[in-house]
């Protein structure tokens, strides 16, 4: 029977996105690992593979559709001896979702879910809370041979399960059925600000534009409004003497560059933190829901502002790193950043971020902690000041104010402040950082 191509989910917390392009039409015949589209997420634009073989029968969800659930069916996939008489209506189409500017030249082909009365895809199974990904041919194949697909590993792309797996696999005794509590009610969604109708009407008769959220915007508002009400954030401030780093990094750039190396203070910065998580390590770590996890290593996130939005690219084991590997390093994820092509993987976790404002000649902010992490710096910009030499005189330095947010269910206030004062004592003695 025809086969159902679901909306993916490309990362473990994509829950809907955008069909953005079609790369294979209606009749085509595809292949395992073949590219059938491109898909937005919130983050990026990623490729989709064919995971069965066939041909595809029909598209049920036009491209540059947005707002497609993750499980959704996108397209019908037929086998050999299959033709399109065969598609039946539990291959409906995706919950109506409001067009792009690509998509809204044409209609959406399919019938209306809403009015087809046709029984939703199966979701995924879940173990342990994790999604497993399978195909519908696999999902419907384990089904009739009363396989768990919990117990069977994919050997698709990154894991799927796909029709060979579930054929060369045993039927397992089937657990003894245990009664299943009622499910809680999902807790009310928290006000995040007056309704929109409110709005419209309090601007009424004043000329507006209105500007639609994308993906990333949604995602970003979303995220940090919960972050915001439900993180206990506490502030800590320091000032940091740059004069000895900036002589540093002069040196230390002059010498690099018959090798094509410039340092940032940025990448001092992020070696700094990192090597500041090793010094503190019970700082090192993430909230968890009912436990914390303390890391090994440094992972650092960095905030990098693209068109729209921001991107947080994390450097993992950056204590590990030399200066110019970090830079290296930091200069390609932000750059395809900007372009939105980094994966999932590379900005997704850490424990720890930094966003530095300083280049736009911000001297000081606070800012949001972005979960699990357990505190971000925001760092200013570094200016002339007044200050107080170690003799007693006075004098003119460079010094950059930073603020340190704690989440406080996981760093304590002394432990924050240990913390601050490891990343201070790393930038204002810079050579330590290379012993």
């Amino acid at each position: 029977m025809p086969t159902e191509i679901l909306m993916p989910a490309l990362s473990p917390t994509m829950e809907e996105g955008t069909l953005a392009k079609w790369l294979v039409k209606e009749g085509d015949t595809v292949a395992s690992g073949d590219v059938m589209a491109e898909i937005e997420t919130d983050k990026a634009t990623m490729e989709f593979e064919a995971v069965d073989e066939g041909t595809i029968g029909k598209i049920v969800v036009p491209e540059g559709t947005e707002g497609v659930k993750v499980n959704d069916v996108i397209a019908v996939l037929l086998e050999d001896g299959e033709s399109a008489d065969d598609i039946t209506t539990s291959a409906a189409p995706a919950p109506a979702a409001q067009p792009t500017a690509a998509a809204e030249a044409a209609p959406a082909g399919g019938p209306d879910k809403a009015g087809s009365g046709a029984a939703p895809a199966p979701a995924s199974p879940i173990k342990d809370g994790n999604r497993i990904f399978a195909t519908p041919l696999a999902r419907r194949i384990a089904q009739d041979k009363g396989l768990d697909l919990s117990q069977i590993n994919g050997s698709g792309p990154h894991g799927r399960i796909i029709k060979a797996d579930v054929e060369n696999a045993q039927p397992s005794a089937k657990p003894a059925k245990t009664d299943t509590p009622a499910k809680a009610e999902a807790p009310a969604a928290m006000a995040t600000g007056p309704a929109t109708d409110v709005v419209l009407k309090t601007y009424e008769g004043r000329p507006f534009e209105e500007v639609k959220l994308d993906g990333m915007r949604k995602t970003i508002a979303a995220r940090l409004t919960e972050a915001k009400q439900s993180v206990p954030h506490f502030y800590l401030r320091r000032d940091i003497n740059l004069d000895a780093l900036l002589k540093f990094r002069g040196q230390l750039n002059k010498q690099l560059e018959e090798r094509g190396i410039k340092l940032s203070v940025n990448d001092f910065i992020i070696k700094a933190c990192a090597l500041a998580l090793q010094e503190v390590p019970e700082a090192n770590a993430v909230w968890a829901g009912d436990r914390t996890l303390q890391f090994e290593k440094s992972d650092v996130a960095v905030a990098v502002a693209i068109e729209g939005g921001l991107f947080t690219p994390v450097l993992k084991d950056a204590d590990m790193k030399s200066l110019s590997t970090l830079s290296a390093e930091m200069k390609d994820l932000a750059g395809r950043a900007r372009e939105r092509k980094l994966a999932p993987h590379e900005y997704q976790g850490g424990s720890f971020a930094i966003s530095n404002l300083g280049m736009f000649g911000i001297d000081n902010f606070d800012a949001i902690i972005n979960p699990p992490h357990a505190a971000i710096l925001a760092v200013g910009a570094g200016v002339k000041k007044p200050i107080v030499g170690t003799d007693g005189e006075l004098a003119v330095g460079t010094v950059m104010s930073v603020t340190l947010s704690v989440d406080h269910r996981v760093i304590d206030g002394a432990l924050g402040a240990n913390l601050l004062q490891a990343i201070k004592n790393n930038l204002e003695n810079p050579m330590t950082m290379l012993a």
